[in-house]
């Protein structure tokens, strides 16, 4: 079952939520920021860990405070703050299969690059959803995807691409 919900991901009770990451894995802004916040310290401490990664990779961490038992840190951009689809592409796949790794039934993402990346949203919605579509028909084992954002426009355009 995939989702389109207006919700503040930090609260959602699911396997593993997606960060929206760079690639050096600091947390301070944007949803990277909110969920390092929500989640404690440890989200942060356990990135420096395994960070840097590169770009489009995911890995990772315990979800700290928050209802989800991983986050799933996916590097969208480096510290320039400029991603691309490809990058939003593989960003999903690798949140996807990393999810798949660590035995996760429901996993939320959001909508990658659109923030402070300023990828459009209609595009990244199309992509994400397209790679969602591809990663469940190959014998997925997660039985729940939400996408979780923020306002109207972006509602509607994960919508609006669930729907094609």
């Amino acid at each position: 079952m995939i989702e389109v919900l207006d919700v503040d991901i930090t609260t959602l009770e699911v396997d593993a939520i997606a960060n929206a990451a760079n690639t050096q894995l600091r947390h301070g802004g944007g949803v990277a920021g909110a969920i390092s916040r929500a989640g404690g310290p440890s989200i942060q401490e356990e990135s420096d860990r395994k960070g840097p990664i590169a770009l489009g990779d995911a890995v990772e961490t315990g979800g700290g405070d928050l209802p989800a038992r991983w986050v799933i840190h996916a590097a969208t951009m480096e510290m320039d703050l400029v991603t691309s689809a490809d990058v939003i592409r593989r960003a999903t796949a690798a949140t996807l299969w990393k999810a798949e790794e660590l035995g996760a039934r429901s996993l939320a993402l959001v909508a990658f690059g659109t923030g402070v990346g300023g990828f459009p949203v209609d595009e990244a919605a199309a992509i994400e959803i397209d790679e969602v579509r591809r990663h469940l028909l190959s014998g997925s084992r997660l039985e729940r995807v939400v996408f979780a954002v923020h306002g109207d426009a972006a509602r509607e355009a994960f919508e609006r691409a669930l729907r094609a």
